[in-house]
């Protein structure tokens, strides 16, 4: 019989603390060799569901396989040494009297002294750590420290590598580069991981699949592509990326009316009374990104700036249309307008994301 292809597996998973519910009906699978991220705002519920992989949270219901092989069940906790699993915590805790090439084989020392060496000595070229084996920790920079710490996890081979918030001590510069360092590292080893993060660019630059998760709960698990255009419900619209709802007016089929025109999408309007597109007038709320509103002098559509926040190559304005209502634009930096200038916008919209208008959320 062939092994399934999901190395890990979550099914109905539950955890709770003095009887109030941590994570709830959390399942998802990630195949070998894929990374996986729990993303969500604090208190959401990822890093106890990151725990309860690891075996430090028992489950009050639900299941937890790895490569077919039940760990964790309510009554049943394999305890985390006999898991197969690395982890890589936020302080890196590495051991301050051992230099570098000592603290990556630290989880070899049962083997052979041969295999041992040529182990690190693989792992120091694939982080980039060749010429440091022979410092002390506190002698390198925040960066190499995190680098140490993730060839420490992955010497002894671990069947799931598990990185809690693995970049909050450092700079945004430097977290934007080393996420992308880190994903090339985690598929140069084959490695299956799951990330947890609170911060949407770090996720969508490392993970090949991301858990959008709220109180307790995972919203969506999706590719990052999907999260942003196709996103499953508002409070996912909401979290990912930019964007604003206007309000809208189903049309027919796949069409609504906005004040800033007709969009046609590819998925069938919602509306109050539970079918999809009734084509009756339905009122919508309708999202558009930063990158939907497109500068274009020659357009007869005016808005008139409010806001401008620079970005290098780019600026994102905050625009007022002629009813009041604001919208965002991901505008070329050499488009430099001036706060209360009025300037040409047309909609170029691939997906359109809407949802039924509710009383609390009309604009």
């Amino acid at each position: 019989m062939a092994a399934s292809p999901q190395l890990l597996e979550l099914s109905g998973v539950r955890v709770a603390y003095a009887g109030i519910d941590a994570v709830r009906d959390v399942s998802f699978q990630l195949s070998r060799g894929q990374i996986g991220c729990l993303l969500g705002p604090s208190g959401c519920g990822k890093t106890t569901a990151l725990r309860a992989v690891a075996g430090f949270e028992p489950l009050l219901a639900g299941e937890i396989r790895l490569d077919g092989r039940v760990i964790s069940r309510p009554g049943l906790t394999l305890p985390p040494e006999q898991r197969q699993i690395g982890m890589v915590f936020q302080d890196y805790a590495l051991f301050p009297h051992l230099n570098v090439a000592a603290n990556i084989g630290f989880g070899l020392a049962g083997a052979n002294r041969a295999p041992r060496e040529a182990r690190v000595t693989e792992l120091l070229q694939l982080t980039g750590l060749g010429s440091n084996a022979a410092k002390f920790p506190h002698e390198l920079s925040g960066g190499q420290q995190q680098r140490v710490a993730l060839a420490r996890a992955l010497a002894p081979r671990p069947e799931l590598l598990l990185l809690d918030e693995p970049f909050s001590n450092l700079d945004t510069e430097l977290r934007e580069r080393l996420s992308l360092e880190l994903r090339e590292i985690l598929k140069a080893a084959n490695t299956t991981a799951i990330l947890v993060t609170h911060d949407q660019h770090e996720a969508f630059a490392i993970a090949d699949v991301i858990g959008l998760m709220n109180q307790g709960r995972i919203e969506q698990w999706d590719a990052a592509y999907n999260l942003y255009h196709r996103p499953a419900n508002r409070f996912v619209a909401d979290f990912i990326g930019q964007g604003v709802f206007v309000k809208g007016k189903v049309l027919a089929g796949n069409q609504v009316q906005i004040e800033l025109g007709e969009l046609a999408g590819d998925i069938p309007m919602p509306c109050h009374q539970g079918c999809d597109a009734c084509g009756k007038g339905c009122a919508v709320d309708v999202l558009l990104r930063p990158d939907d509103v497109i500068h274009d002098d020659a357009s007869p559509l005016q808005a008139e700036v409010l806001r401008k926040a620079f970005r290098g190559a780019e600026f994102l304005y905050t625009l007022r249309l002629p009813s009041g209502r604001e919208v965002l634009a991901l505008v070329p930096s050499h488009h430099n307008h001036a706060v209360g200038e009025k300037i040409g916008i047309r909609l170029e919209v691939d997906h359109v994301v809407a949802f039924a208008q509710v009383a609390s959320a009309a604009r």
